[in-house]
């Protein structure tokens, strides 16, 4: 039956079982089709083919952690626009938390329902998706992850902002040079389960026991759920609970700009240090009246644009998600590194000097 037929038939059956089963049972590509190469499901049978023409027609859902958050309205900005220029469709669905991990799964058979050709998910919990993800890749649909991965035999591959090392050990020595390498400091993360976060975390705590750092004791983690008002609450519990706290750092955008909102018109004001990951727009006044000295991030639209793009060469046969493959991107070539792992580089670090040259 052809690739085109049998989607219906699936459908159908979907439509009258439950869809785990119907995708199960008649799968475009079946699960023993899907060829796990290394420590990832790098793409489905046969090799890639750098020179195979870019499909156009496609349609490629975007599954962010949460809809209406300012970052992942510019990220998935990014990958609309992408997919316009490459002549296939956008669609964007999601929870409006950023702790809904059910409502995600959910999400996720819709896309695979509706038969979309890949998938490109910002995963809230590295486990929580994977049965989802792989039905939908038993089903012949390619699955990206950016921002936040889930495991590497749940997606082809995975957009990273930039090195999670990397992120994780320059926002310590960001907020280490702040304070002048001594005193008590704490992390504001987004969810306790986001892959993301505690992937830097680990490497923030890593950093953290070079020799330099001995006078800097990191004293709590508290967890802000990309909430605005508890990412808020959270800032005032820590400076309570740790009076002599020297300085924050947030690796979420929501939290960043929460605690700076609490800094900024609070005693602590240019006696608690702050970073993170934060956007220009949102952290530019709290720049210019002297709360944040420096933060940094990527820019968030060009990370959807490669999650879009990366999402089209795989449909089209131009990537399997292997290591070493390559890619063009625009005007730029990515070479995929291990587990599957696309990087869009290093971050920029914003600060009074250039952050009025960034607008998102």
């Amino acid at each position: 039956m052809p690739k085109s037929s049998l989607r219906r038939a699936c459908a159908a059956l979907a439509a009258g079982t439950s869809l785990a089963l119907a995708l199960t049972a008649c799968g475009g590509t079946t699960k023993s089709d899907v060829q796990k190469e290394g420590a990832g499901a790098a793409a489905a049978a046969g090799k890639a083919d750098p020179h195979a023409v870019t499909k156009t027609g496609l349609t490629v859902g975007f599954l962010p952690k949460q809809v209406n958050n300012p970052y992942f309205t510019t990220a998935d900005k990014g990958g609309r626009q992408a997919l316009a220029e490459l002549g296939s469709k956008y669609k964007e669905v999601g929870p409006s938390s950023a702790t809904d991990t059910s409502g995600q799964v959910s999400y996720v058979n819709t896309l695979t329902q509706q038969q979309v050709d890949a998938m490109a998910v910002s995963a809230q919990d590295p486990g929580a998706l994977c049965t989802a993800l792989k039905q939908a890749m038993s089903n012949g649909i390619k699955v990206v992850t950016y921002d936040s991965d889930t495991k590497t035999d749940c997606r082809n591959a995975f957009v990273s902002q930039a090195s999670a090392e990397d992120l994780g050990r320059t926002e310590v020595q960001l907020l280490a040079r702040q304070i002048g390498y001594k005193g008590e400091i704490a992390i504001l993360s987004a969810a306790q389960t986001a892959t993301n976060q505690n992937t830097w975390i680990d490497f923030m705590k890593d950093e953290l026991k070079d020799p330099k750092y001995k006078d800097v004791k990191l004293v709590k983690i508290a967890y802000g759920n990309d909430d605005p008002q508890q990412s808020f609450q959270q800032t005032q519990g820590l400076l309570q609970e740790h009076p002599n706290l020297k300085g924050i750092i947030s690796p979420t955008t929501v939290g960043i700009k929460a605690a700076a909102q609490y800094l900024s018109g609070s005693k602590y004001r240019g006696k608690v240090e702050l970073t993170g990951l934060g956007t220009p727009n949102d952290m530019r006044k709290y720049v210019k009246n002297g709360t944040v000295e420096a933060f940094e991030l990527w820019d968030p639209a060009k990370l959807g644009d490669l999650a879009a793009r990366a999402a089209v060469a795989l449909a089209s046969g131009q990537i399997t998600g292997r290591e070493g493959e390559t890619f063009k991107a625009g005007s730029t070539t990515y070479t995929i590194g291990k587990d599957g792992v696309i990087s869009l580089g290093k971050p920029t670090v914003f600060d009074a000097r250039n952050i009025d040259q960034y607008h998102f």
